[in-house]
């Protein structure tokens, strides 16, 4: 008896070693075997499969994945007043790897939960800066890490309200978050892609939208 397969692991989930298994979207692609690895908060997996090459030969693969559910993230603005809404938290992968203290610069996000991305925007927003959120617009949908991770980000943008204190401290503190609000003007924020103060990719990619397409683009 395998915990996540045939009896519920941690988080009550069985049958976790079925997913895409029946996967029949790409004829250049037969699923043989997937083996669960892991299951403690997120789902690690060893698919094997056979792939059809351009020259019509098949060979057999076999990639580890990465499942931690699908994801949204939202830039806050204030277009009146050239601003966006930031938070700065502790990120232990990026301080393993390479990052001076592991403090960074992100637009608010979150896993879905269950919920529908703009659900979860709106909680991830009022949880990490303490603020409601006006309509958010969809802007794209993106596979983070498609070489090993599974999650999808849902991106939106939204106006926040603006006014006296912004800047504190948010987070969930029952799941060890301790987040630091931060108002930018929209200008320093996009710089700090150059600098290196901003390294996170969903930010960076928001940040880029907003000045070729969004609500900052005439400051081009």
């Amino acid at each position: 008896m395998t915990a996540g397969v045939d009896t519920p692991d941690g988080r009550g989930r069985t049958g976790l070693d079925r997913h895409g298994r029946d996967l029949t979207g790409n004829p250049n692609v037969v699923i043989r075997d997937v083996e669960l690895l892991s299951s403690d908060w997120y789902v690690l997996r060893k698919t094997t499969f056979d792939f059809r090459h351009a020259d019509g030969h098949w060979s057999r693969e076999r990639r580890e994945t990465y499942d931690r559910g699908d994801g949204a993230a939202v830039l806050l603005y204030d277009a009146e007043r050239g601003t966006v809404l930031m938070t700065r938290q502790f990120r232990l992968p990026a301080y393993v790897n390479g990052h001076p203290d592991g403090m960074l610069v992100e637009a608010a996000a979150g896993l879905l939960d269950g919920e529908t991305p703009e659900e979860a925007i709106r909680r991830e927003a009022a949880e990490e800066t303490g603020r409601a959120i006006g309509a958010p617009e969809p802007v794209f949908a993106v596979y983070m890490s498609p070489g090993s991770v599974t999650e999808r980000l849902h991106c939106f943008a939204a106006p926040y309200a603006s006014r006296g204190g912004v800047e504190g401290r948010g987070g969930n503190a029952e799941e060890g978050e301790d987040i630091e609000v931060l108002e930018l003007s929209f200008v320093k924020a996009l710089s700090m892609i150059g600098t290196g103060e901003i390294a996170d990719a969903k930010t960076v990619m928001l940040l880029q939208w907003a000045a070729l397409e969004g609500p900052f683009r005439a400051l081009r």
